[in-house]
């Protein structure tokens, strides 16, 4: 086994959440991981999953501040600049958008589009974290936002984050994508202002 691979670290970190390891523990998995591989996306997810899971109601500014700052040592074309968007998930998922702000949701979906603008259109790779990206930005009343998400989604529909959300991900993912396409945008006759920082409603499914 290769000392430096990060990945038995991940598996490790996951079963701590799943064990309800202790905290000390789980410190001491998260600093062999990260001496493994700084930048880890799963490792990342892992540990961001067991603060969710862990923490005191959800934990939900332990578990923003754990993300922004490692979005924030990351380069700027790697997937860990999306963990403050799985946060942001957790957040509005529970309701609790409102304990970490606004500003703080919006500047995770900003982040994560210009980590998408980054990466091929209509690939499978980036293809879960725009899904991702496209469901929070409709959250947020982002629709022109959204729509640039759903064009560089392409065919690449992916299981996240829409089972989290409806029994039926596909046709969730369908009927918002329909949705999102018949909007008028800012500027179009018509146009009711959902772009960057919109407050307009939307369904929540």
């Amino acid at each position: 086994t290769d000392d430096r691979d990060p990945v038995p670290w991940r598996v490790a970190l996951d079963h701590a959440r799943g064990s309800r390891a202790g905290h000390r523990y789980f410190e001491e998995l998260w600093e062999a991981a990260v001496r493994r591989a700084p930048h880890h996306h799963g490792c990342h997810v892992a540990a961001l999953r067991y603060l969710a899971a862990h923490g005191p109601h959800g934990a939900h500014r332990e578990c923003f501040d754990f993300a922004d700052r490692a979005a924030q040592d990351a380069p700027a074309h790697a997937l860990v600049q999306g963990l403050p968007l799985r946060a942001a998930l957790a957040c509005l998922a529970a309701g609790r958008g409102a304990e970490v702000g606004r500003a703080r949701l919006d500047a995770a979906a900003d982040r994560a589009i210009a980590l998408s603008a980054l990466l091929p259109a209509a690939a499978p790779a980036p293809a879960e974290l725009r899904n991702l990206l496209t469901y929070v930005l409709v959250r947020l009343g982002r629709h022109r936002d959204a729509l640039a998400q759903l064009r560089l989604i392409g065919p690449y529909a992916t299981s996240f984050p829409w089972d989290r959300v409806s029994d039926d991900p596909l046709g969730l993912f369908l009927e918002l994508r329909a949705d999102v396409r018949s909007m008028p945008l800012p500027g179009a006759p018509g146009g009711t202002g959902t772009g960057r920082g919109g407050r307009a409603g939307s369904r929540d499914h």
